[in-house]
């Protein structure tokens, strides 16, 4: 797969989950939803950590709550670079289809959430008991880096609680699947999938 086409998918990845980050952030307040199914909902919630919510100084109160961000975006920015050089060198190489493809949508998924990162504070209003605006007069909601991760997509699949004979976890309260994530979100586990499944095929030589 050439450059032009890894970039092409990166473009319609990218496009994808602004629009979609955009359009919830302008449009629903924080906390507020839309059940589509019973097993899919809009959802919007807003990532001020890594995955899953976690921060940095979650583990050490050496760190305060911005500079644990602000560490997390350059982090992030750092990640993306070296993901780009990746990609740029296995195209060179002609390497499979498979990589390149994965690689891309790891990018791009990267690259989105990045974009969240480090505009989005400046760029909106806050999100709280209103509905942000655009390039509000009193500027964002935060300064350059440390702007919050948009997720919106939920999926209520199942919950109930587990049959008794189970060890451990029998009785227990359980739902799948909890996580509340975006479509650059999907983009990286998809592609960390594809490298993790099809190994050999991506990596034949």
């Amino acid at each position: 797969m050439s450059l032009k086409k890894a970039l092409l998918i990166i473009f319609v990845i990218l496009l994808i989950d602004q629009i979609s980050k955009i359009y919830i952030k302008t449009h629903f307040q924080l906390g507020e939803g839309v059940n589509v199914f019973s097993w899919f909902h809009i959802a919007f919630i807003e990532n001020d950590g890594m995955a899953w919510g976690t921060k940095l100084s979650d583990f050490t109160t050496l760190i305060s709550d911005r500079s644990a961000k602000l560490i997390l975006t350059l982090f992030r920015i750092v990640a993306v670079t070296g993901i780009a050089f990746w990609l740029v060198d296995v195209t060179k190489k002609q390497k499979s289809k498979t990589l390149v493809f994965a690689i891309s949508i790891i990018f791009a998924g990267a690259l989105g959430n990045i974009i969240d990162s480090v505009f989005y504070g400046f760029l909106f209003s806050d999100s709280v008991m209103q509905v942000a605006a655009f390039l509000p007069e009193n500027g964002g909601y935060e300064s350059v880096f440390h702007g919050n991760v948009v997720d919106m997509l939920y999926f209520p699949i199942w919950n109930g609680a587990l049959p008794e004979w189970l060890p451990l976890f029998g009785g227990k309260q359980f739902s799948f699947f909890d996580p509340v994530f975006n479509v650059a979100d999907v983009a990286i586990s998809t592609g960390i999938g594809i490298l993790i499944v099809f190994n050999k095929k991506a990596f034949n030589d």
